[in-house]
């Protein structure tokens, strides 16, 4: 069998294979998640740029957006897609240097509100297309990640995979669908290496192409089922040739959506251990800002190539520096959404702390990347006294992670200025116990 034929029997055997206790929780921790991440990139641009272009498929249909405003499916995929990546803070599956929840769980959501499905039905579509997508994504590596932004390309498979399984459609039909999204898996890295709102539509396109891949594939349209492993394949397009031969052999066994991180910073996760390092060293010394005559980040390669702009000029910049978010950081204490406005981006106390910052490769932390994200931090003050440590992993990270209860205040935090206090918290007993609801009408 081909691996998409496996993966399309993988989710249409799934249908009747009950979800583990365990299992359930963690779907159930990435839907609180990815909520947050929808309600707080709504209102932030391009969301409302894509939502007024999308005027003649809105205010029709069975599927919402955040603020319960009707859509079509494939308008909804798109637009929740976008709004769920906008933020930052989303979450990642690091082996596939990848970000499932925004493009599956909007194309389920969409897919899942048009059908009027169950809370359960749509927490083990979601849980379908996280355990299909992240393998392909962790096969494909660190090689694919050179070019391709991953939660564009990988989160296809994701987004088709909750779909088919919403749909109904049997193993061929849903084989089909995963190759046809192999045909529109893109988002390249150069789209946000300048000042850019490209970024967040990967994720609402990839949300977008899965449905309507699912969607063809019920209708009979077949694709290549050997699109990964053929000899002009994804594969060798788009990847170092990798060996699919083991890719999928925990599949149904393993569940990777129990070792999501869940970011505990509103930026580019590359920054992470950098600004954990920094705020660490700076609690346990007691460093005054005032007093830090250098600081020495040095991580893994692709971190700098990610996020190394020395000199951001806006919010979508600034996210991807991890000069500015460290500065930023060590002066206020946190890097939440208030780090990326006006005053902060252009505040003469940041940029001042950021032209004392250097830079680093590490080549232990890049030998490890992508299962393990750290970084060597070092502080040194203008007396002469340098303090430095091994930031070995990132709070959020599955071996740090955050608890349901910062999760949820994640959440409220994220959710309360669009939505206010009380139909946040409203909201958030909805979602902990979705797998019990008959419907998803309480999420709209």
């Amino acid at each position: 069998m081909f691996v998409s034929e496996k993966l399309g029997r993988f989710t249409a055997d799934f249908h009747n294979t009950p979800v583990g206790a365990e299992v359930m929780h963690h779907a159930r921790r990435a839907l609180v998640d990815w909520y947050g991440a929808l309600l707080a990139g709504y209102p932030m641009a391009p969301t409302p740029m894509v939502e007024k272009s999308l005027a003649l498929e809105l205010d029709q249909g069975k599927a919402r957006l955040p603020l319960g405003r009707a859509a079509s499916t494939r308008a909804a995929a798109l637009i929740n897609g976008t709004a769920s990546h906008t933020a930052e803070v989303d979450d990642i599956y690091r082996e596939a240097i990848y970000h499932p929840g925004a493009p599956t769980f909007s194309a389920a959501m969409a897919v899942g509100q048009a059908l009027e499905v169950s809370g359960m039905e749509f927490l083990k579509a979601a849980i379908a297309g996280y355990e299909t997508s992240t393998r392909i994504g962790r096969t494909l590596g660190r090689t694919h990640y050179q070019h391709w932004h991953n939660t564009g390309t990988v989160g296809t498979f994701g987004a088709a995979t909750a779909a088919a399984y919403l749909l109904g459609l049997n193993a061929v039909q849903t084989a089909n669908a995963i190759a046809l999204s192999a045909t529109f898996a893109a988002g390249l890295q150069q789209a946000f290496k300048m000042d850019s709102l490209a970024k967040p539509l990967h994720s609402g396109r990839a949300a977008e192409a899965g449905v309507t891949a699912a969607m063809m594939a019920q209708q009979g349209v077949i694709s290549s089922l050997d699109v990964f492993e053929g000899e002009a394949g994804l594969g060798h397009a788009m990847s170092n040739s990798p060996d699919w031969s083991h890719a999928l052999d925990d599949l149904g066994t393993a569940f990777n959506i129990n070792s999501m991180t869940f970011k505990n910073h509103a930026c580019c996760g590359h920054t992470f251990a950098p600004i954990d390092g920094v705020l660490t060293l700076q609690q346990r010394h007691g460093i005054d800002v005032q007093d830090i005559e250098k600081v020495v980040i040095a991580t893994y390669s692709p971190a700098i190539a990610v996020a190394g702009n020395s000199h951001p000029t806006t919010a979508p910049e600034a996210r991807f520096s991890i000069t500015f978010v460290v500065a930023t950081a060590l002066i206020h204490g946190s890097v939440r959404l208030a780090a990326f406005e006006p005053e902060r981006l252009a505040s003469p106390a940041i940029r001042a702390l950021m032209s004392r910052i250097e830079l680093q490769v590490d080549e232990t932390a890049d030998a490890r990347f992508p299962g393990q994200r750290s970084a060597q931090v070092s502080i040194t003050t203008k007396g002469g006294q340098q303090h430095s440590m091994l930031q070995p992993t990132r709070k959020g990270d599955p071996d740090l992670p955050l608890t349901d209860a910062e999760l949820n205040d994640k959440f409220l935090e994220l959710g309360l200025p669009t939505l206010g206090e009380a139909r946040s918290k409203t909201l958030s007993a909805a979602l902990w116990k979705l797998d019990e609801a008959k419907d998803l009408g309480a999420l709209c």
